[in-house]
């Protein structure tokens, strides 16, 4: 009986506090929480295949390969063939639509053929280019040749031309229910939906997997949080721990004090 004991003693189990609904919920103070971390492994190969996953499907060329020489984690894709890609990308976000479709189709003109909904966004933001520029006679004889007919074939994109044609009713730099698409983010939309179009046709993963593991964590946390109260990490890009108060109780960490350490056993 006294052994029993004395492991329990040892063990420092959470404290308890109270819940919603008269749940008990466990609290966990910064160094608890800190310590259960540091004894996850996280095999650094894993990390860094991440990471490279990452830089090579969002086209960062350069950091690609200077990870690589720092990490020594080897590139699976040749990494010229990201050159390519930040040619048509660029193109998109300076908003020179018809350089990235004369580029895409120098890489493979089955992927404009193939693929309307893609061509037809193509289209469209260069009638958003015209009218950004003030062009609106060309804007209005390109959205009769060129749009016009695909929108009578495909009720989406008659809808989505409607939209755009409603920007000439408005001032180019003023507010309108419309305005999204003159934003670089309307561009920027575009880039990525052509660049995972370009990573199917080389047969590689069109999105990386770390945001789709840190929206994970962010679900795990949300549901570990209906029963317990932790240290979270509420900016992601400091990968900082937090403790929020806790009723005014100082035995579960500092309010709003946050932890540098290691978040994944880095």
């Amino acid at each position: 009986m006294s052994r029993r004991r004395a492991i329990q003693s040892n063990a420092q189990p959470p404290s308890q506090a109270g819940g919603t609904g008269g749940v008990t919920k466990k609290t966990y103070s910064q160094e608890d929480w800190a310590a259960r971390l540091a004894e996850v492994h996280v095999d650094r190969e894993d990390l860094n295949k991440l990471i490279m996953n990452y830089l090579i499907i969002e086209g960062y060329k350069d950091a690609a390969e200077k990870f690589s020489q720092e990490s020594g984690a080897k590139p699976p894709v040749n990494l010229d063939s990201i050159q390519d890609r930040m040619i048509v990308r660029t193109a998109i976000q300076r908003g020179n639509i018809e350089e990235a479709i004369e580029k895409v189709n120098d890489l493979n003109p089955e992927i404009l053929d193939t693929n309307p909904k893609l061509f037809f966004h193509l289209q469209q933001q260069r009638l958003i280019e015209y009218i950004r520029e003030g062009n609106i006679v060309d804007a209005l004889e390109f959205a009769q040749e060129e749009l016009a007919p695909r929108g009578e074939e495909n009720p989406e994109f008659l809808a989505e031309l409607e939209r755009t044609m409603s920007l000439l009713a408005f001032e180019v730099n003023g507010p309108s229910p419309v305005s999204d698409l003159l934003t670089p983010a309307q561009r920027q939309k575009l880039a990525s939906e052509l660049n995972s179009a370009l990573l199917l046709s080389q047969s590689q993963e069109k999105d990386p997997k770390l945001p789709a593991l840190l929206k994970m964590c962010r679900w795990a946390q949300q549901q570990l949080e209906e029963r317990s109260t932790f240290p979270k990490i509420k900016d992601f890009t400091k990968a900082e721990l937090v403790m929020d108060s806790i009723g005014g109780s100082s035995g579960a960490g500092v309010a709003g004090s946050s932890s540098t350490g290691p978040v994944a056993g880095a």
